[in-house]
């Protein structure tokens, strides 16, 4: 398989993506990968709540990124969730993501969905497996090496 092209057509973060989540992540202290986004009922499972996969990616999507801030172009290999309350709609909610561990070509990543209280209403772990480094391309993820896009 060849290294992985963010082209901004994620369905999790790409700008370009006109039916996408659009997710802005940032790093912060300890590595953490942060976004704060507001589900629209586009996203809508049982009346109210979000679909279990768009939670699901909400976490992927965390997970990668914090790869991308450890230096890594990761793919997901494997994850596990919980879900501990419904992820409601229309209201403001914080993805997190960090890297837990690393071995050889391996990288082992948390993440976790909160409210605006901080109460974690989804968080899982994954292993994912690097397909590079992040400046191996020019793209979204290595913006030095090009114009961003």
């Amino acid at each position: 398989m060849s290294v992985p092209v963010d082209d901004g057509r994620c369905f999790a973060c790409g700008p370009e993506n006109p039916i996408g989540l659009r997710l802005h992540f940032r790093r912060c202290d300890g590595g953490v990968a942060r976004a704060s986004t507001v589900l629209s009922p586009n996203f809508q499972g049982w009346r109210g709540i979000a679909h279990g996969g768009i939670a699901m990616a909400l976490l992927d999507e965390a997970m990668a990124h914090a790869a991308g801030f450890a230096g890594y172009r990761g793919v997901t290999a494997r994850m596990t969730v919980r879900f501990r309350r419904a992820l409601p709609l229309e209201v403001p909610l914080t993805i997190e993501g960090r890297l837990a561990w690393q071995r050889r070509g391996a990288l082992g990543l948390e993440a976790a969905v909160r409210d605006a209280e901080g109460h974690v209403l989804v968080e899982g772990e994954g292993t994912f497996v690097s397909m590079g480094s992040v400046d191996a391309v020019a793209d979204r993820r290595n913006p030095a090496a090009c114009d961003g896009r």
